[in-house]
């Protein structure tokens, strides 16, 4: 039983990661949140030391193997007694229980394997097989040091498939052997929409308009890590990043000619994906979630029924395709300011997709198409427009503050202290966006002002409600999962529909760390409201509170 359960025990712990994670994927909000005492780069290089002192330490002793051996076994065959027993709680009725001559035939057979029925585990899965990859590791600490864990660059066979300058488009892929879920990340990163600016962004930002640049290796950070502490309910998921190279927010369906200087090509790019994954495994998958932030979360809502459309026509019905989109839910509200339409930044976003459209042979779903006139499809770009339109279930994920969201509609935050109009502005920009949520099943919208969050490595951190974002997600998943089975409603105390009521920015005290940016100092949700103009005599009044209680409330976050 234990040499079966070694040779388990050695393929989890190829997913183990090796070195510390770079910053993020994708360029980081003015915020400056931090991972609030993760110290993972630390322990995995302590751990590589411990490695080679156990290896200089055998030279002179043959012991030390057997010793390691010994106790981890002694671990594992206490785990795997646990298991035999039957787990108690909620897990307990997830094993299925074997008939009399199951049970001759595992006696039969114990020397070898302990037969277990992973479908039935459904809710502890994540948490088993974290305790199997630890227990891994423990087994084989040198070899867990040594196995890659990045995501590596595959250039697309089709080359008629491009980036923006007519470079190979691409994506990074990391197998999780013997898993049948699927994670499919979209870049973001704005957009252009005229020659103009498009020559602008190609010069300042090539890396998303080329693949010239693009490096050979991604280190997953937030849903994409591999570290079951960082990425509880997907880390043992097949990773595929798809780098932001058609500036189209991954709509475009036009290539580079002699009349069109550059390609457009987002929609294509992530159909010929699909088309390669099949071949690398994915034909055997269970769920695909398409997840993306920013432009990349407006890409998951204009391509993810496209995707389950494009599988099915496959011949692979069988595979449920899910959305998650991460900050790409905008409001085409009016701007605070109005200013010319002259770059990417002072545009107002209905302006920019309109010109944008035409600009890229831009292509969205029928469905959503068909409830606007001819020439009115920059409609399908706003999620609140474009969802109740959507066959595929969806998780939103939005800040009620975005800061993208308020850069387009000319609210800057400079460092000084807002306007009266500016607070008013921005405090019914929450009230609106909360409101475009109100029939969304799965959500999740704190009250901070931030930008993007999903591959965040501190992305565990914010809660609503006391639900933290990861854990909001496997509810969502576990609903999904229930309804598909027997049409039973969401699980009691699993809720996936959380948006915060308060009405401030920052109010929720999970919120990721503001920084003063002239004195790089950080600022409490006290400080940092009074730096936005908040009025605390005013408001305290108009909610007929003393002016400590209120501060009072501020600070805990009620």
């Amino acid at each position: 039983m234990l040499a079966a359960w070694e040779r388990a025990a050695g393929s989890c712990a190829g997913s183990r990661a090796a070195e510390p994670a770079p910053p993020a994927l994708s360029s980081p909000p003015a915020a400056d949140p931090r991972p609030r005492g993760r110290r993972g780069g630390a322990r995995r290089g302590a751990g590589g030391a411990a490695c080679r002192r156990g290896l200089a330490a055998a030279a002179a002793s043959g012991g030390w193997r057997r010793a390691a051996m010994g106790t981890a076994a002694v671990h594992l065959l206490l785990l795997l007694g646990l298991l035999h027993a039957g787990p108690g709680g909620e897990g307990r009725k997830g094993w299925r229980r074997r008939g009399p001559a199951a049970r001759e035939r595992g006696e039969a057979a114990a020397a070898e394997s302990f037969p277990l029925d992973f479908t039935a585990v459904e809710g502890n899965m994540d948490s088993f097989m974290a305790q199997v990859k630890s227990l891994a590791q423990s087994l084989y600490p040198c070899s867990a040091q040594a196995l890659p864990h990045d995501l590596r660059l595959h250039l697309l066979h089709n080359a008629s498939v491009t980036c923006n300058d007519g470079s190979p488009a691409g994506y990074y892929l990391k197998e999780s052997k013997g898993s049948r879920r699927w994670l499919l990340f979209l870049e973001g990163g704005w957009y252009c929409f005229n020659r103009e600016n498009c020559d602008t962004r190609y010069d300042t930002m090539r890396r998303l308009m080329s693949s010239s640049e693009w490096p050979a290796t991604r280190v997953g950070t937030g849903i994409l890590s591999s570290q079951p502490e960082e990425n509880p309910h997907w880390w043992n998921a097949n990773m595929v990043f798809i780098p932001y190279c058609s500036s189209d927010v991954w709509s475009g369906a036009s290539s580079k000619s002699e009349k069109n200087e550059y390609a457009f090509m987002g929609a294509l790019i992530i159909q010929e994906v699909i088309k390669e994954l099949v071949g690398k495994g994915l034909s055997t998958a269970k769920v695909l979630l398409l997840a993306g932030s920013s432009a990349g979360g407006t890409g998951v809502l204009l391509n993810v029924d496209r995707v389950a459309e494009q599988l099915e026509e496959m011949g692979y019905q069988g595979i449920q395709v899910r959305g998650l989109a991460d900050s790409g839910w905008f409001l085409d509200n009016k701007q605070y300011r109005r200013t010319d339409c002259i770059d990417t930044i002072t545009c107002a976003p209905t302006e920019a997709i309109r010109r944008g459209i035409r600009y890229w042979n831009g292509i969205v779903p029928e469905r959503c198409k068909l409830q606007f006139k001819e020439g009115e499809e920059w409609n399908c770009f706003f999620g609140y427009k474009i969802y109740p339109t959507l066959r595929c279930p969806v998780f939103v994920v939005q800040w009620l503050f975005d800061e993208a969201q308020l850069t387009v509609d000319n609210v800057h935050l400079t460092g000084q202290p807002v306007q009266e109009g500016q607070w008013l502005y921005i405090q019914n920009l929450g009230r609106e966006l909360r409101n475009t949520l109100k029939d969304v099943t799965a959500s999740f919208a704190p009250a901070c002002l931030s930008h993007e969050i999903i591959t965040r490595n501190h992305w565990t951190d914010i809660q609503v409600k006391g639900t933290s974002l990861p854990r909001a997600l496997h509810c969502w998943d576990r609903s999904l999962h229930e309804s598909n089975k027997n049409g039973k409603a969401p699980l009691k105390g699993c809720p996936i529909h959380l948006i915060d009521s308060c009405p401030w920015p920052h109010c929720n005290p999970s919120c990721p760390t503001i920084r003063d940016q002239f004195t790089g100092q950080e600022m409490n949700v006290i400080q940092f409201l009074m730096h936005m103009g908040f009025d605390v005599q005013k408001m305290a009044q108009q909610q007929g509170l003393e002016p400590s209680k209120l501060l009072g409330m501020l600070s805990s976050g009620s």
